[in-house]
């Protein structure tokens, strides 16, 4: 089922880079089915789906992990670190090395490439919002293990000290997004209006100099907020 488009709302602009040219064809095909997202273009490889994302700019780029001449995760960093959009990894295994590659790059959120049709449109909404945390249970249990693992040189990648920038309501902010909430559960258990949470996560990211809520998620766990 898909949602109508909004009058006057522009739609949400998706890049697909997949270099298998079957599936590809079915993401795009999944992806022009709802009347709110448009597919502004599909790249073959890591590296055409940087120069696209340069030129045309989109709102979000589906990437899959394992790709010819430039890997996703390299990908992925290039498209976040550029600024160029927002990154929605695909891969075939749900907690395969390659994720946690892509999720330290500054991807927004990881889908298995099984997913189901009208769960794809709505991971691709919730990206587009700024929601980064898809499927609230997976990624809780993605977390928990992105953040036990062991950081070369020991110990964690963070001094605490870093927190000291945050006011008290984005630390409590930090730790819900630490559990895998989401703005709307952020908002509740805050007691709190959703835009406010959505203003407090952007400047915490900004202070903290994440790139997603997912980043933000892994340093509460890595320093127990």
């Amino acid at each position: 089922m898909t949602e109508p488009a909004d009058e006057g709302t522009p739609p949400i602009r998706v890049l697909v880079a997949e270099d298998q040219s079957a599936v590809r064809a079915g993401l795009v095909l999944i992806l022009r089915s709802a009347p709110d997202i448009e597919v502004a273009g599909e790249a073959a490889d890591g590296e055409q789906a940087v120069a696209l994302a340069r030129e045309l700019r989109p709102d979000l780029v589906l990437m899959d992990i394992q790709m010819p001449r430039l890997d996703g995760v390299s990908a992925t960093r290039q498209v976040v670190s550029e600024g160029l959009a927002d990154v929605l990894v695909l891969t075939t295994f749900d907690l395969d090395e390659y994720v946690f590659g892509a999720l330290r790059a500054g991807a927004s959120g990881f889908l298995l490439k099984n997913t189901e049709a009208k769960d794809l449109l709505a991971a691709v909404r919730t990206v587009a919002r700024g929601e980064g945390l898809i499927a609230p249970a997976v990624t809780r249990r993605l977390i928990a293990e992105f953040a036990a693992k062991p950081v070369r040189g020991g110990g964690t990648a963070h001094d605490p000290a870093i927190l000291d920038a945050l006011t008290r309501r984005e630390r409590e902010v930090l730790s819900c997004l630490g559990q895998g909430l989401s703005n709307a559960e952020i908002a509740e258990r805050l007691d709190m209006a959703e835009a406010t949470v959505k203003t407090h996560v952007s400047r915490l990211l900004g202070k903290l100099e994440l790139r997603s809520r997912v980043q933000a998620a892994v340093l509460a766990q890595e320093l127990g907020v």
